[in-house]
């Protein structure tokens, strides 16, 4: 069965911790299986960066106020008691490994267990800037912070040396409470991105592509993924409003949604992901508290596709 997850209300001048905690227990109460942040810094008001395909492109206004990653998190385990909670993306390149593990083991901790690690590449260099971060060894140098994470997850004492970070032996707690440790989701989509999701992630989380597509990319990872390790689990991210869609247009709204879900279904999701702080709807912190019940249809979508593909499975 496709289970539904949201972002969580993160963009913009108009959320408050109010909407935000209503938000999260609404979700939950209604059955929605997850909740998800994305990371920025700031909102540079000449972009020289590739936004959205598209060089030089104006920068979302919603991202002119961005609520950080891990408090917004950490802020919503307190407010829930059994929805997963998970990043979609943070960006490899704002952090460094111990810094970043004991950021992700303390929400493990304090949510019971229940994080999903999302990292990514990122798009802007303006931002890498900012951290000192050359964006041309973003690739590289992600897949060492995923390594020296994971060493910091392990037992004690941790020690490593790379071309980027180094870790004298060291005790490094606490360590997170799913070992051997929180599953870790990529949204990277270039073959070289593929082969790297394939040989560190245990999620892909697309947010776009035919079904025939996804599968397809799924199987050229699990021919490279190595010996030992379970398939890349996917989780479908679709968009009620795409950031690159002019303010005003109303996206595909949650008609366009429910063709992304019959997607998922067909591509084996696990999870459906539903971005919505792009949305023109979202106007206030009230809209904010009411979107998990006007959202509350698709999980009769993504039940109905589901079963409906079940009993399909069965009569063949």
């Amino acid at each position: 069965m496709l289970k539904v997850g949201l972002t969580l209300p993160q963009l913009g001048e108009h959320v408050d911790a109010g909407a935000i905690c209503d938000f999260a227990r609404s979700a939950e109460e209604l059955g929605f299986a997850s909740l998800w942040v994305q990371e920025h810094l700031f909102y540079p008001e000449a972009n020289e960066s590739v936004y959205g395909g598209r060089h030089t492109t104006s920068v979302h206004p919603a991202y002119r106020s961005v609520l950080g990653a891990t408090e917004l998190m950490a802020f919503v385990a307190a407010c829930t008691g059994d929805v997963t909670i998970g990043s979609s993306i943070m960006v490899a390149g704002y952090h460094r490994p111990v810094e970043l593990a004991q950021r992700l083991s303390t929400l493990d901790v304090l949510s019971g267990g229940r994080l999903v690690a999302g990292l990514g590449a990122g798009w802007s260099d303006e931002e890498h800037a900012q951290m000192d971060v050359d964006p041309r060894t973003r690739g590289r140098r992600m897949s060492e912070l995923v390594a020296a994470v994971q060493a910091c997850w392990g037992p004690d004492p941790v020690e490593f040396s790379g071309e980027f970070f180094t870790i004298p032996r060291s005790v490094i707690r606490p360590k997170p409470i799913q070992q051997p440790h929180p599953p870790l989701l990529s949204g990277l989509r270039s073959a070289t991105g593929l082969a790297r999701t394939a040989a560190l992630f245990d999620i892909w989380n697309p947010s776009s592509g035919t079904s025939e597509a996804l599968l397809a990319q799924l199987d050229t990872m699990r021919e490279m993924r190595p010996a030992g390790m379970d398939p890349v689990r996917l989780f479908l991210r679709s968009y009620l409003q795409r950031p690159t869609d002019a303010v005003g247009s109303g996206g595909q709204g949650i008609e366009g949604v429910r063709g992304d879900i019959r997607t998922a279904v067909a591509a084996g999701a696990e999870q459906f992901i539903v971005e919505i702080n792009f949305w023109d709807e979202m106007r206030s912190a009230r809209d904010w508290a009411q979107a998990p019940a006007r959202l509350a249809t698709l999980l009769e979508t993504a039940r109905d596709e589901s079963e409906a593909t079940e009993s399909t499975k069965e009569v063949v």
